[in-house]
């Protein structure tokens, strides 16, 4: 079916785009120097602040009675530091569920035109599910004093202040991310900063899309923080980069704004997890990070206007741009594509039917897309409990007797989909095909198979080239697998479809290690994703088609495989079937009368 001369020729354009894309690589903007020292800030008023509130408010879950007075307390020392202070409330998921939040916001605004430089915003949340949670209170503390220095100076851009609730699940980043009045500059979010243990990333530019922090906003941020903290901010591998931008969702608060097209970091020593309720705060950590906040805002004042968050990768201190990406993977995709045209083509002129093993493969997602969709109609209704609009880490929402109903019943949902309703759809739409591949190897199951896989990969690219490279193995790899001219053993057919799967497999990991997840845990994590609307419906749909492209590749392996053991079974009966002679029974003489 399949012709290894255009997978060859295909192979061309992937040389070709290597070029192009090593011909694309951009230095980096460099970043913007500051011209006044952090002086003003008092590391000590800050720890002495943020070790009152934790004491005085131990449990200040969001939408809480604690929460509301820390909120009036940050108002009143905002304006007494002669800020524009207004106050908003709103309710929203979170990981107590839904409640009425309050976002208090200071304007201070600057010398210079709005509609022309934009605003500074620095944000920190005042809520924490935990208790005392002291190293959560830190980034209110550093606002405050922020307040204070920030009112002796005189800025030539706006400086907005601004404390949310809801930081678990970004719930009152989001809703500041759409209130925010335009032009932005450029968002900095607080996060933990006196935690005595240090978690890289310290710099996170993620959002909940393909946009990525300027290299201008993260470099200046980054030299800040190596003058004033001695911390480097260690970045993100490129496989860890290609994590993030393939499945675009970050838990920390930096993420709705950049996702609203706003260039945004989060600052925070416990880097992409929460702290600890009982993460013990270093006071001279608090001091030095205070300064590197106030000396990027500083910086940012003085500087040149920061570029909008975009789609790339750094490699080698170099920035790979968003089109070379996209056209380096679709080069990937060519060999496999062409090739699988071909063969269509070829399949189709030798009388083999394509359409009803394209079913065939369809109704092996069927299952996946049937526990996408209940998992949904259990987030509208409720049943699944708090989903808050981004992911959440181990502690915020433990799986417990609930979550294990929920992701049983689902398991059962797959399950009986496959074995029970799979092959009903199949005999009710008249698809002319076994519910399992035939004994002989199929020429058009093959055909069905890379069809579907081709143009799931191919969508895929549209929307996200990220998330389309992660199946860019698997087009090569069951390429093989599937054809009926191959006959590798077991273990290597086995070892093509895995193969297949490694890379998806290796990102959900990294997700789970990178939110402390246990496999469980990151399952429950996705299932709160697809309930709560985070992951997109079509998104899920076009995996579920991938992994009934998974389950179809197994099965035609598998009954291949058992054909060749058949095969090779070794022949024991010699000579024809009447012949009863030697050979046939060992030595014995022949009953035949003479």
């Amino acid at each position: 079916m399949l012709d290894p001369r255009i997978y060859r020729m295909g192979l061309i354009a992937v040389a070709l785009a290597v070029i192009v894309l090593a011909f694309s690589l951009l230095n980096q903007q460099g970043p913007i120097g500051a011209t006044l020292a952090p002086i003003a800030f008092s590391g000590g008023r800050a720890y002495t602040t943020m070790t009152s509130l934790a004491k005085r408010y131990p449990n200040r879950p969001p939408g809480s009675v604690a929460d509301d007075e820390i909120a009036g307390l940050v108002a009143g020392t905002l304006g007494k530091e002669n800020f524009f202070v207004s106050t908003t409330s709103f309710k929203a998921q979170t990981a107590e569920g839904q409640r009425s939040l309050e976002t208090v916001t200071g304007v201070r605004p600057g010398m210079g035109n709005l509609a022309t430089n934009g605003s500074i915003v620095i944000v920190a949340h005042r809520d924490a599910l935990g208790e005392p949670a002291t190293a959560d209170a830190s980034g209110t503390a550093v606002l405050l004093e922020l307040a204070r220095d920030l009112s002796g100076e005189t800025q030539n851009r706006t400086v907005v202040l601004a404390s949310t609730s809801g930081s678990i699940g970004a719930s009152g980043a989001a809703d500041l991310a759409r209130q925010l009045s335009r032009p932005v500059d450029a968002v900095l979010v607080l996060g933990d900063l006196a935690g005595a243990r240090v978690r890289q990333p310290v710099l996170v530019p993620w959002s909940n899309g393909q946009n990525v922090a300027p290299p201008m906003l993260r470099n200046t941020v980054a030299s800040v923080l190596s003058t004033q903290a001695q911390l480097p901010s260690l970045s993100a591998s490129l496989p860890g980069q290609f994590a993030h931008l393939a499945f675009p969702f970050t838990p920390t608060e930096q993420g709705p704004f950049a996702a609203q097209g706003e260039p945004a970091v989060l600052l925070s020593a416990s880097g992409e997890r929460s702290p600890a309720p009982g993460e013990p705060v270093d006071p001279a950590r608090i001091t030095t990070l205070g300064q590197t906040v106030l000396q990027t805002v500083n910086a940012l004042d003085g500087g040149p206007s920061v570029p909008a968050p975009s789609t790339y990768l750094v490699f080698d201190r170099k920035v790979i741009p968003d089109w070379a990406i996209r056209l380096f993977v679709l080069a990937l995709m060519l060999p496999v594509l062409g090739a699988t045209l071909d063969g269509v083509a070829r399949a189709r002129r030798r009388g083999h039917r394509i359409s009803p093993w394209v079913l065939w493969v369809l109704c092996a997602a069927l299952p996946f897309v049937l526990a996408v969709l209940l998992g949904r109609a259990l987030g509208l209704i409720g049943a699944v409990g708090p989903t808050p609009p981004a992911p959440v880490g181990a502690d915020a929402i433990p799986l417990q007797t609930r979550g294990i109903a929920i992701l049983a019943s689902l398991a059962c949902v797959i399950l009986i989909s496959l074995l029970a309703l799979r092959p009903l759809v199949i005999r009710l739409t008249r698809a002319g095909v076994p519910w399992t591949v035939p004994e002989r190897s199929s020429t058009g199951a093959a055909a069905g198979v890379l069809s579907v896989l081709c143009a799931v990969a191919f969508l895929m690219w549209l929307s996200n080239p990220f998330a389309a490279a992660l199946l860019v193995p698997a087009l090569h790899l069951w390429m093989w697998a599937v054809g009926p001219e191959r006959r590798a053993r077991r273990a290597i057919l086995a070892a093509l479809v895995v193969g297949g799967l490694a890379a998806p497999a290796l990102v959900l990991a990294y997700w789970a290690m990178s939110l402390g997840l246990t496999p469980a845990g990151a399952a429950w994590n996705l299932v709160l994703m697809i309930a709560g609307g985070q992951v997109r419906l079509l998104t899920a749909v076009e995996w579920s088609i991938f992994l009934g492209c998974a389950v179809g590749s197994g099965l035609i392996v598998a009954r291949a495989a058992r054909q060749r053991d058949r095969e090779d079974a070794p022949v024991t009966i010699r000579g024809p079937i009447t012949y009863a002679g030697p050979g046939s029974l060992g030595g014995t003489e022949s009953a035949l009368r003479r």
